[in-house]
């Protein structure tokens, strides 16, 4: 293991505590960039070969910037629980007990309802499904029964594999009520009990209250408030007339932590979604723990879609619950998380912030990315 340096950041402003490679100095320095330029607070997490370069932190977990962020500190990383929620149907996938290419129907008869007898559990994998919209009230995505049910009696919006439109609070439900049928467990109860429990890693899908103290609650971006709405980047806000928006004071809320929402409630901190998602960037293994074969995590770089997608307004290429990004692999989370999964460099980079900031203009999870492969360059001199 190459020396690792503690630091901390001389500015209170911009405390930068924790751990990493000296090759990697440039990750803690463009997170005490970020703190600098106005962010609440965040963490950072680089894993090569499993184990970690980079481990730091800093900033604050309030938004009154009176509680330092520690090391244990959590926050809800949206739509980056998408990515451990597909390892869960990539596991059970890999062990045989399910098959991305059957009807979704196999599992869950109910769901063949209103013509989508032809809907593959692939399609739910890759957003091209037909089902984008949250079309329900917010209170009904606290209750799984009540939210399942809702989309299994949906009709579909075109047909599945034909088009992709991002399933932004769908997709948890929809491939989290296959995990159900298949092992008679919630896919929170599955992660914690196949994926995070093996590896150690504090990452839950529906967080207990002795957790609450830990949490660093979304802060909106300047000149925002806690009615703050998700929207994509580049998307038509007249192309989903029916959806429900989901507003930040809806993420920061009690109910929103208990509940089980596969697609945006995940909490954990950047080691622990760099820990899990380095088992796929490690051929299935992290830690001594084999969570899949390297076949099994293969299956999810490949290519299900590629175009426009429809609710998100820009180009995208879908593998099976992953972003494909030229020959790395990941996905971020409404206001700035993001984890990237580099299989070649045996690489994962995993930010996580409560300081959220407009889509269109976040740019921090990539310099993050960037500073990670400019240590790892060094790595290879």
């Amino acid at each position: 293991m190459p020396h690792m340096a503690d630091t901390a950041g001389t500015a209170d402003t911009a405390r930068v505590q924790g751990s990493y490679d000296d090759l990697f100095t440039a990750v803690p320095n463009a997170l005490a960039a970020l703190l600098d330029a106005g962010d609440t607070g965040g963490s950072v997490a680089v894993f090569v070969d499993g184990e970690p370069v980079v481990d730091v932190w800093g900033g604050f977990a309030d938004s009154d910037r009176t509680v330092p962020w520690q090391r244990d500190t959590i926050v809800n990383v949206w739509s980056v629980t998408k990515t451990m929620t597909a390892l869960c149907a990539l596991v059970l996938a890999d062990r045989g007990a399910l098959d991305v290419d059957a009807p979704v129907a196999t599992y869950w008869p109910e769901f063949a309802a209103a013509g989508k007898e032809s809907v593959l559990v692939r399609h739910l994998l890759s957003h091209t499904a037909g089902l984008p919209d949250w079309e329900g009230p917010v209170e009904e995505v606290y209750d799984w029964s009540a939210a399942t049910a809702r989309l299994a009696g949906q009709a579909l919006q075109w047909e599945p594999g034909s088009a992709a439109g991002y399933h932004s609070l769908t997709q948890g439900f929809l491939v989290g009520e296959v995990v159900r049928r298949i092992t008679g467990r919630s896919v929170g109860e599955f992660f914690a009990e196949e994926v995070a429990g093996p590896l150690g890693a504090d990452f839950r899908i529906g967080l207990p209250a002795e957790h609450d103290h830990r949490v660093a609650l979304a802060v909106p971006p300047p000149h925002r408030d806690e009615d703050y709405r998700a929207s994509a980047p580049g998307g038509d806000a007249t192309a989903a007339t029916t959806a429900t928006a989901i507003r930040l004071r809806d993420g920061n809320s009690v109910a929103w932590r208990r509940a089980q929402i596969p697609a945006a409630s995940g909490f954990g901190n950047a080691r622990s979604v760099a820990l899990v998602q380095s088992a796929m960037a490690c051929g299935g293994t992290v830690g001594g723990v084999r969570l899949l074969s390297r076949a099994g995590c293969e299956r999810a770089w490949v290519e299900q879609f590629a175009g426009e997608d429809r609710r998100l307004g820009m180009p995208v290429r879908w593998g099976l619950g992953y972003g494909l990004f030229g020959n790395t692999y990941g996905w971020g989370g409404w206001g700035g998380s993001m984890v990237m999964i580099d299989p070649e460099a045996r690489m994962a980079v995993a930010y996580v912030t409560s300081q959220m900031r407009e889509p269109a203009e976040d740019t921090r999870g990539l310099e993050l990315v960037m500073a990670a492969y400019d240590g790892l360059q060094g790595q290879r001199v």
